[in-house]
């Protein structure tokens, strides 16, 4: 498996636009795309060849809605760019690393992505994702 840079940490939030506050008024950062779906918004934060991705629930029965009620909410994952998510998810799998994702799914921008199961990385919850074809990062 070739791992290529760490795309992305995901750190899940009470409210998108108060914490867009800290990244861009006192980190400087520039906001580089929010997305959107039925359950969930996130907005992307360039960093080096790197992003920090924070992530609201907007309703109250999605899965980061749930998280910041239990107070569970901060950093969730690390995700990394693989070059071929499908060669990964199987070399893992032979390895006896346990999956969440035995399929790849559709992610932010387009990326296939897949999540390992923590139990067998330290309580880490690691998302592996590759790019869409051409693309070389993304915000």
């Amino acid at each position: 498996m070739k791992v290529k840079r760490i795309e992305h940490v995901g750190i899940v939030v009470r409210d998108i636009e108060a914490s867009r506050k800290l990244w861009e008024d006192c980190f400087g950062i520039k906001l580089g795309g929010i997305e959107e779906n039925a359950t969930r918004r996130l907005a992307l934060y360039p960093v080096g060849d790197s992003m920090v991705e924070l992530l609201a629930g907007i309703t109250p029965d999605s899965k980061q809605s749930k998280m910041i009620a239990a107070g569970k909410g901060g950093l969730n994952h690390i995700c990394l760019e693989v070059e071929n998510i499908d060669a990964a998810l199987a070399e893992l799998k032979a390895k006896g690393i346990p999956l969440l994702d035995d399929v790849p799914r559709i992610g932010h921008a387009g990326c296939r992505i897949a999540f390992l199961d923590p139990s067998a990385t330290e309580n880490c919850l690691i998302e592996l994702a590759e790019l869409p074809a051409g693309t070389a990062h993304h915000a």
